[in-house]
């Protein structure tokens, strides 16, 4: 029997999945390891932490794995997006790793307007300057640790340290040197034109690679500590949400995902780099060969509800707080919700905007607010569907994953409001099932990642739209579109009240 194995490296742990030819998950190991939050607005992590949790999980596996070492055909990786690894001439790490959610780089992002411009960035890159990035924590760095930066050799983002550290190769693929700001989407290679404005040396950026390529094998001293053998093929990967768009099957003209975490993204598959968003969703390289997806984001998606949860029903569980769902009509007998309670992304990038209930009266009931939360959510991830319509992509089935899937009234409110058939399917493991993916075509067990997804996802359940509740969503979509409009300078006037 053959195996491979997929690692995702997130914010809060790594979790690794052992799974067969058939997409069966055999084994599944999750290791935590901290965050570093030393200033305001500050998220770092230590890199080392992760090799050690994904060595200490991968000897676990091991250590319960009923077969040969040698049966473990392919590794591949899923990442957190954005974050800065530095390293020395030596590849030692010169610093923390500077995460995706660290916000100390808006003058950084106001320099590359400045120097590029808006429509230029847009040409190059096809995304805006957001303090996510990696470009903006290289100029960060450069300003305020010069003497770490004149001692940088190469930059590496995550998932691509953990991958040279078993491997002893350095590259990144091309679905994370997306989200760097540093990549020309066109030629898919690195921008002289970024560096030399910007004053960045090109000779950082390292060789790129595609996600399903492969970058050595398991290092002799990794496969001894873990008990992997060395012969154990390793593949680039790719970044979390081209992985998680791989592991649900988002793999053609018309799929698109729908993700409810703590915060949202609605994100589609696209066949080319040359479409037309004005900066207004994400565009990155997709995972699977020659393809790229699009992508917005709600900021406090599962957030607003967990948000309301702890406030009016601490002691109650999810099922209960949702029982009575059902029994409210769509629009929530008139009461309507804007989960702006962390600012928003897509399609307005307001950090000063905030949530409002909108036509609340005495006839209200506690499930009327629960219902016009989940509808709130809904409408705001509407919104990135919406663009993607209006752009000219058709979007008629959505896989739905995340927190919005573990109720049937969320699902159906989806494929009411998104006007889609939304897809429900057997297993939940997104990014690292699509890292697993990677691995599995990248031995050749599969001719294309499309048979590979025919293959190990199933689908357990579709939602179809009820013509009837699209028609008044589409209504209750227009008044809920005017709310932003409407309250963001009663937001602005608010800002110096706020704790």
């Amino acid at each position: 029997m053959s195996y491979v194995i997929g690692i995702d490296l997130g914010t809060s742990a790594v979790k690794l999945l052992l799974m067969d030819r058939s997409g069966k998950v055999v084994q599944e190991v999750s290791k935590t390891y901290p965050l570093i939050q030393e200033s305001h607005g500050y998220s770092e992590q230590d890199p080392q932490a992760w090799v050690e949790q994904t060595v200490a999980g991968l000897s676990e596996m091991m250590n319960h794995f009923p077969g040969n070492a040698e049966d473990i055909e392919g590794i591949s990786f899923s990442g957190q997006m954005h974050g800065l690894v530095l390293l020395d001439d030596h590849n030692e790490v010169l610093r923390n790793a500077i995460l995706w959610n660290d916000t100390r780089t808006t003058a950084q992002c106001q320099e590359i307007y400045d120097v590029i411009g808006n429509d230029r960035l847009l040409e190059i890159t096809q995304n805006p300057a957001l303090e996510g990035f990696t470009l903006p924590k290289l100029m960060w760095v450069k300003e305020h640790e010069p003497n770490i930066y004149s001692k940088a050799k190469t930059f590496l983002l995550p998932k691509d340290y953990l991958r040279y550290k078993l491997t002893g190769e350095l590259h990144m693929d091309y679905s994370d040197a997306s989200g760097t700001l540093l990549l020309d989407i066109h030629t898919n290679n690195w921008s002289e034109d970024m560096c030399q404005a910007l004053g960045i040396d090109s000779d950082l950026c390292p060789p790129l690679i595609g996600s399903y390529e492969q970058t050595g094998t398991v290092l002799p001293e990794m496969a001894s500590i873990t008990g992997l053998s060395a012969s154990t093929r390793v593949f680039a990967g790719g970044a979390d949400n081209a992985c998680g768009a791989i592991g649900s099957g988002i793999l053609e003209e018309g799929k698109t995902l729908c993700s409810i975490g703590t915060s949202g993204v609605v994100l589609s598959y696209e066949a080319s780099h040359d479409k037309e968003f004005g900066g207004k969703v994400h565009y990155f390289n997709h995972g699977a060969p020659d393809a790229y997806y699009t992508m917005g984001v709600t900021l406090a998606a599962g957030y607003s509800l967990s948000w309301f949860k702890e406030v009016f029903a601490k002691e109650e569980s999810f099922e209960d707080l949702l029982a009575e769902v059902d029994s409210v009509q769509p629009g929530a007998n008139g009461l309507m919700f804007t989960p702006y309670i962390s600012g928003e992304r897509t399609p307005h990038a307001d950090a000063s905007i905030r949530a409002s209930f909108i036509g609340m009266d005495s006839s209200h009931q506690r499930k009327d607010f629960v219902r016009a939360v989940m509808e709130g959510i809904t409408f705001s991830l509407h919104e990135s569907i919406n663009l993607f319509r209006n752009n000219g992509k058709k979007i008629d089935t959505i896989v739905s994953t995340g927190g919005g899937t573990k109720n049937e009234h969320w699902l159906q409110m989806q494929a009411d409001i998104f006007n889609a058939d939304i897809v429900k399917l057997s297993s939940e493991q997104g990014p690292g099932v699509g890292a697993a993916m990677l691995a599995a075509y990248g031995c050749g067990w599969f001719d294309s990642l499309k048979q590979c997804a025919d293959e190990f996802l199933q689908i357990e359940k579709t939602f179809s739209p009820i013509e009837e509740n699209v028609q008044t969503y589409e209504e209750l979509f227009g008044i809920y579109r005017h709310v932003y409009e409407q309250t963001r300078e009663l937001n602005t006037q608010l800002l110096p009240y706020r704790k």
